[in-house]
């Protein structure tokens, strides 16, 4: 599971996949010049230890220094000195898609699904055995498209440790277009959902994590896989897991080969994109209010035109579940919230407390700098990140009937939402208690300052209700857009090519599909507001932190309007 041999695709196989990527990038491409018309990266602490890898030919267990750079991606060497001495390392992977294990047993059933038409039969086999051997701290990458990683670690704690910071650099790869605040990136995301809806593919998945490259070879494995499972999976001689062995790595290899040829297509593309980019700017500007104009009344056609759809469809097959799902990404997000603001009283709390007890300066710069380092540890995040897991599975029995399987996605972004909100919150504490602390005060006098800046923030913190509104409404949206967008796609969809005059001396800013969408998102934003303030109203929000914890409930959101989508 190791190192990269050579590959296992021949001349043809690369020449047809090379094809097939050219393929999808001349068919997506046009939707991404559309959707560009049309429209901070959190850190990773790094991480580094020794760890075992199950790599060479046959697989063993050798030992290697690993390092989990603050961008996400995991690089080891033979030895710590050849990473302290500058050395390229043996090989390094970026973590986008992949899951942590640290069950061995439940690893070993996953790998026996991979290949379900082997022969079950795992007693005899080199690599089997090694794996049936206990593994005490296992922490295993699996990932759908790519070779998966077998390592081991020393004690349990420096598992826990690893399991963390890797989960913490998946989540910081998968959501980085989600995060950005580009236009680009944007526009990017709408053309991947526009390109799969041409397709048949209404519902949102986790193919849209990680870079736009990586986004695209998701979608494009995703359309290979069936018949690779059918072309290559019966020629494999192994059986048992060294076949879902050789499996993955087969995988790995037109993984990669997408993967090329995807991030050449898109780095062909940016000259255009660039210059597309410019003349937008250039031709849009001056008409601007001419468009706008011309948008509202095309959109007051269309309304007019599929709102009696629209309505039957919100009334039979959306409304009795959105407040299920509202309330279920309320409580979740509640609850993950609540944490935040516990970890962020405590932290305040301790700081008061070191300047009353402590005349040390040495120390209380350890302990602010701890403080300051609160929104990237790890270990104290995931009792946060863990209130968003422990949804996960309710939110996808509510969502599925909707074709919504973007579970992962939604579960990284509140707790992307919670660390960025830390983040927020420990920066102005500091930045007030540097512009209230001067060398005048003596350590009471400090204390107090520090303790008012507190209070401050805290309430700022329980106040400031609008990233948590746009969450809510930018998955509520996510979820049922989608599936609306396909309820209506036989009817109101055959109608939309008798509004193509209207727009034929328009900008390419303007799609009659655009302003559709538009239009659908509208009215379904609308009910989405209706139903957020009902369900805050009703005490979704008011929920109470566990016994103990001294600190307030967050507000209520905000009433309609003070948050558009």
């Amino acid at each position: 599971m190791g190192g990269r041999p050579s590959s296992p695709l021949d001349k043809r196989q690369q020449k047809q996949l090379r094809g097939q990527v050219d393929t999808l990038l001349r068919n997506f491409l046009p939707c991404y010049r559309g959707q560009l018309a049309a429209s901070k990266l959190p850190r990773v602490r790094e991480h580094r230890g020794p760890l075992t890898l199950l790599q060479g030919h046959p697989p063993q267990w050798q030992p290697i220094f690993c390092v989990l750079r603050g961008d996400g991606r995991l690089e080891w060497f033979s030895h710590r000195e050849e990473y302290e001495n500058g050395d390229h390392p043996l090989e390094s992977t970026p973590l986008t898609g992949y899951t942590v294990l640290t069950s061995q047993s439940e690893y070993l059933r996953l790998l026996d699904a991979l290949c379900p038409d082997s022969s079950g039969d795992h007693t005899q086999e080199e690599p089997d055995l090694l794996l049936e051997t206990p593994v005490q701290f296992p922490l295993f990458l699996q990932h759908p498209f790519r070779r998966h990683l077998c390592l081991s670690a020393a004690t349990g704690k420096m598992q826990q440790a690893w399991s963390l910071a890797l989960q913490g650099g998946i989540r910081l790869r998968g959501t980085v277009l989600r995060r950005s605040q580009a236009p680009a990136a944007r526009a990017f995301l709408d053309a991947i959902r526009l390109y799969r809806q041409q397709r048949g593919h209404f519902g949102d998945d986790d193919a849209t994590l990680g870079s736009d490259a990586e986004v695209l070879t998701a979608v494009l494995m995703r359309q290979l896989l069936p018949e690779l499972r059918s072309q290559t999976l019966p020629g494999l001689r192994e059986s048992g897991r060294a076949r879902a062995w050789s499996w993955t790595k087969l995988l790995d290899a037109v993984h990669a080969a997408v993967l090329a040829g995807a991030s050449a297509g898109l780095r062909a593309f940016q000259p255009e994109k660039d210059e597309l980019l410019v003349a937008l700017e250039r031709t849009i500007r001056p008409d601007v209010e001419q468009m706008l104009q011309l948008q509202a009344r095309v959109a007051g056609r269309l309304q007019a035109e599929v709102q009696g759809p629209l309505e039957s469809c919100l009334h039979r097959k959306v409304d009795m579940q959105l407040p299920r799902v509202t309330q279920t990404l309320l409580s979740t997000l509640e609850a993950e919230l609540t944490v935040v603001q516990t970890l962020l009283t405590q932290g305040m709390d301790r700081l008061s407390r070191h300047l009353r007890r402590s005349s040390s300066g040495a120390r209380l710069r350890k302990e602010v700098y701890s403080f300051g380092e609160m929104p990237w540890d790890p270990e104290l995040m995931q009792t946060c990140y863990h209130e968003a897991e422990q949804s996960r599975g309710r939110l996808g029995q509510l969502t599925a009937p909707f074709g919504f399987f973007g579970t992962q996605s939604l579960v990284f972004g509140a707790q992307d939402l919670a660390q960025q909100l830390m983040a927020d919150a420990v920066a102005t504490f500091l930045q007030l208690a540097d512009q209230y602390l001067t060398t005048a005060l003596d350590c009471d006098q400090a204390a107090q300052q520090l303790e008012k800046v507190g209070g401050r923030v805290l309430k700022k913190f329980r106040s400031d209700s609008l990233a948590r509104r746009k969450f809510i409404h930018g998955w509520l949206l996510c979820i049922f857009l989608p599936f609306v967008l396909s309820q209506l796609e036989p009817s109101c969809k055959a109608e939309l090519p008798e509004f193509e005059g209207v727009l034929a001396m328009g900008s390419p800013a303007l799609t009659i599909e655009g302003i559709y969408e538009d239009v659908v998102r509208g009215v379904l934003l609308q009910r989405i507001n209706q139903d957020v303030v009902t369900e805050a109203q009703r005490g979704t929000c008011s929920k109470q932190p566990g016994s103990g914890t001294k600190v307030q409930p967050l507000c209520p959101l905000p009433p309609p309007g003070t948050f558009q989508s």
